[in-house]
């Protein structure tokens, strides 16, 4: 199937049963996104809100709410993208199966976008407040924008070519907005659009921006691909919806012409306003900051327009589909993309950007024993590979040493690499550089620290399968629990502050030191709840990764420092306390909960599904 519209996606997923309908009015306001949420975390449908209150317009979420429902949505495309994906990573493939890899070509094709003179999206006009205005989380500054496509141009080389398309969330109103005429753009760092803004400002002129929304499902996946600054994401989209992606122009400015909205507008030079908060993807709220904004001067919208929304939060939610079948589409572009590296995990589960998993070759000197050599400075490629600038833990091990290992099974992964890491020699931070601006872990606003972890060689020691009953623990620490193999959590006294901060760890650290600690323990994370973050690994994963800055809150048993090496002589300890300086975690109004139970009883739209 090669949909067209977002609307012949919707038409075919209820034909094959993956879709329902709610026919109630339902809000805007919290209560749809509270549905998805709902839905999705049952693996449920697509979601076709026929009535939303405040607006002329049906939406549509939870599109791509299983990995199997992606998949069926690219059926017809997604196999020949992968090939051609696989084309710069093995080209001697083509030689040896030629067969395999026919109509390349003609796949090639759709990859050019397509210049028009009108299209659907040109059918009528409205305002910014007549679009449902989804709000996802209690504490959020408005309703935001949750699938947009934003669209720019770079001043110094216009036209499609030179052009991003990037998912950059938008804030429809609130804060110090002017109602239909203002909205926000927020764009954090190391994103594509800042080049063209960057150049806007140059030349001293407004940056004009477009927002498409909706249009082929291919064109909302084709906005979060990271593909490299010469390949535009109308290509890719293209490329995987089977049809070209069709563009026109309107007073200056480009249209995706299949989509069901465009807004368009400019970004007026050095003027920005406050934007949030927002609950987003790392499962915390991203604080009100200043960010340019958008001078809104047409929205335009199909005849038949349907508004396609998400709703992210802690994962895993429907962006980390999103996030899987990335990995299928670019994991075999990897080894070419960085020599020498032969995997990259960046884990859903902890964040996206807190915590990457990698692999690398460690080969250059066979006739040595082998440590980490080669893979720190694949470690460093990585670091500055794209968006992967913004890793805060780096976890690299060697192919040699564990031909079968799998970045994706993770518990087995870190098993491989605290069986393998020598604490005294195999860290190594990076201080004071840059961070997710979502992650609040830091020193500030995009600030924080890095600390790759590499292992190579034979097992140093085995690792804790149960846990000793006679862990002797000073005051104030309690109800240690093994998360992983050889990795416990252990519950510790609220932080406070720096100083009582790092009095608490250093007093464990003084303490484990004097005692006979388990050998077989090889990773201590303090935390508020123990229970809590052993229960399950993405547990562990988030509250590990999302609530620790390396340089610091990573400590050790008779740590030392040599020079201007830090390692340690015992386990790891990691504080992944909440601190005062982080953003609030996210979570439900009990109320809107209650709410959503109407639809699920009998005679509501989604009984039988929730």
């Amino acid at each position: 199937m090669i949909y067209k519209s977002m609307k012949e996606c919707i038409i075919d997923l209820e034909r094959h049963g993956h879709l329902v309908r709610i026919k109630e009015e339902v809000d805007p306001n919290l209560e749809m996104a509270e549905i998805h949420r709902r839905v999705y975390q049952r693996g449920g449908p697509a979601i076709l809100y026929e009535r939303v209150k405040g607006s002329p317009f049906p939406a549509v979420s939870n599109i791509f709410g299983t990995l199997e429902r992606a998949r069926f949505i690219f059926r017809n495309t997604l196999d020949k993208v992968m090939k051609l994906m696989q084309v710069p990573a093995n080209p001697m493939a083509i030689i040896r199966r030629p067969w395999e890899y026919a109509g390349l070509s003609m796949t090639g094709l759709t990859a050019l976008p397509k210049k028009v003179g009108s299209g659907p999206v040109l059918h009528g006009q409205t305002t910014i407040s007549q679009l449902p205005q989804v709000k996802c989380w209690p504490q959020d500054g408005g309703p935001f924008i949750l699938l947009p496509q934003v669209y720019s141009e770079d001043p110094l080389r216009p036209g499609i070519m030179h052009s991003n398309l990037g998912m950059y969330r938008v804030q429809l109103s609130g804060n110090q907005y002017i109602k239909d005429k203002e909205i926000g753009l927020h764009y954090q760092i190391r994103r594509d659009i800042g080049l063209h803004h960057a150049n806007a400002l140059k030349k001293g002129e407004p940056l004009k921006v477009s927002i498409f929304v909706g249009g082929p499902p291919s064109h909302t996946l084709a906005a979060i691909m990271p593909l490299p600054e010469a390949i535009p994401e109308a290509v890719f989209a293209g490329l995987l919806a089977g049809r070209r992606f069709r563009y026109t122009y309107r007073n200056g400015y480009a249209l995706s012409t299949d989509a069901d909205f465009c807004i368009i507008g400019t970004v007026t030079p050095g003027k920005t306003k406050p934007e949030g908060p927002f609950g987003d993807h790392l499962g915390y709220y991203s604080l009100h900051h200043e960010f340019p904004y958008l001078n809104v001067e047409q929205v335009y919208h199909r005849k038949d327009a349907i508004w396609p929304f998400t709703v992210v939060g802690r994962p895993p939610q429907e962006d980390t589909v999103f996030g899987k079948l990335i990995h299928e589409i670019v994991d075999p572009v990897v080894p070419t993309s960085i020599p020498g590296v032969e995997a990259l995990h960046a884990v859903d589960a902890s964040g996206v950007h807190p915590l990457l998993l990698a692999i690398g070759r460690e080969q250059f000197i066979p006739y040595a024993p082998r440590e980490p050599r080669e893979i720190l400075t694949l470690a460093n490629s990585i670091l500055g590979f794209g968006h992967c600038s913004l890793a805060k833990y780096l976890f690299i091990a060697a192919k040699e040493d564990h031909p079968g290992l799998d970045v994706y099974d993770i518990q087995a992964y870190f098993s491989h690499v605290l069986e393998r890491v020598d604490w005294r020699r195999d860290l190594h931070f990076q201080t004071m550089t840059t961070i997710d601006t979502l992650d609040y872990s830091g020193t500030g606003f995009n600030r924080g620290s890095k600390l790759v972890i590499a292992a190579a060689g034979e097992p140093k020691r085995s690792l804790a399968k149960s846990l000793s009953s006679d862990l002797k623990l000073p005051d104030g620490f309690a109800r240690p629990a093994l998360a992983l193999p050889g990795v416990v959590v252990i519950s510790a006294p609220p932080y406070i502050d720096t100083k009582t901060g790092e009095k608490d760890a250093q007093e464990l650290a003084n303490h484990l030191a004097k005692t006979d600690y388990p050998e077989d323990i090889a990773l201590i994370v303090l935390t508020e709840d123990s229970e809590f973050a052993a229960r399950h690994i993405n547990n562990f994963l988030w509250v590990t990764f999302t609530r620790s800055n390396p340089s610091h809150d990573v400590y050790g048993v008779n740590s030392f420092t040599e020079y201007k090496h830090w390692g340690c002589m015992g386990p790891l300890i990691i504080d992944a306390r909440l601190k005062p300086h982080h953003a609030p975690p996210l979570i439900e109004s009990p109320e809107v909960t209650s709410k959503v139970d109407r639809l699920c009883a009998k005679g509501g739209s989604l009984h039988g599904i929730l």
